[in-house]
């Protein structure tokens, strides 16, 4: 295969992203301009948890740059679950905060739960409270979250009309997995939701025109599990043995071998990673318009 021809069926998910950053930038600055307000976002980590440390920082910076406020709160480890849900009150108060995130995984002494239950669902940027999961469950206008939503915008932006397309989501969190198989419902497709327990898994592959798999294991899915011309979806980060000491990124598909077969295909890194904090931005305005009863910007 050419380099030409690879290079179209990879779904530059780095580029959307950056894309989608501007167009949010572009609405902050009409906020500002027409209604004086200015989106902010709150995010908060307890604990020193390397990955998250790094993923905080980036959302921090980019918030910047797209012209919104940004609010960092960093705790320690220590901290109890009553004053950790104390601050996320304070947040939900707060006029300036338009969206909440608090950085997951936490403390042992802490439930996550509890944290997330106690967010104002129209502050929940990131779309995990039960309010806006059963939202998007009966097809109601809540917040939804980040990474699926991220691949939802890719693949329309790639197919179009999803209306018909039989989708297999391989995962059932409820980050990913579940809020991906409703979102894929609301655009028509015929959705069929997968996991490691599911009898003649390749087979079910092989049946999608849409693959998202969202697994966590490097890998998984080969190339001859995937039906030819189908679009892939890869939301697995797995870091795995480069050899001399040294590691690397991969999916949960076998990107190579896929490649071969399929018509478009997101890489990793470089695919949905980078639309996760993008999304995340647009919650945020959308977050702060609806709080005011403002339409969203078209830019």
């Amino acid at each position: 295969m050419t380099d030409e021809a690879t290079d179209t069926k990879i779904i530059d998910g780095k580029a959307f992203a950056t894309g989608l950053r501007a167009k949010v930038a572009a609405q902050v600055d009409v906020l500002k301009s027409r209604h004086d307000m200015e989106p902010g976002l709150a995010v908060v980590l307890v604990g020193e948890n390397p990955a998250s440390e790094v993923y905080v920082r980036n959302k921090a910076r980019q918030t910047r740059a797209a012209g919104m406020r940004s609010f960092e709160h960093r705790l320690p480890a220590t901290t109890s679950q009553e004053d950790l849900l104390a601050l996320v009150g304070r947040l939900n108060d707060d006029p300036l905060v338009s969206g909440i995130l608090v950085q997951l995984p936490l403390p042992p002494q802490i439930s996550a739960d509890a944290v997330i239950a106690t967010i104002d669902p129209e502050k929940d940027v990131d779309g995990f409270h039960t309010t806006n999961v059963g939202l998007l469950a009966v097809g109601g206008d809540g917040m939804v979250p980040c990474t699926p939503l991220g691949c939802l915008m890719l693949l329309k932006n790639r197919l179009g009309d999803l209306a018909g397309a039989r989708a297999l989501v391989l995962g059932r969190s409820n980050i990913v997995g579940k809020p991906m198989a409703h979102l894929l419902i609301r655009e028509s497709c015929t959705v069929t939701v997968a996991h490691s327990r599911t009898r003649e898994l390749a087979e079910e592959c092989r049946r999608a025109d849409i693959l998202v798999a969202a697994v966590g294991r490097p890998r998984m899915v080969p190339g001859d599990w995937i039906r030819p011309g189908s679009v892939v979806v890869d939301v697995g980060i797995n870091r795995v043995d480069a050899g001399n000491g040294k590691t690397r990124l991969v999916g949960d598909v076998d990107f190579e071998s896929a490649l071969e077969v399929v018509s478009a295909i997101t890489p990793v890194p470089g695919g949905v990673g980078p639309m996760t904090i993008a999304c995340l931005l647009h919650n945020t305005v959308l977050a702060a318009c609806r709080r005011h009863g403002i339409a969203v910007p078209d830019v």
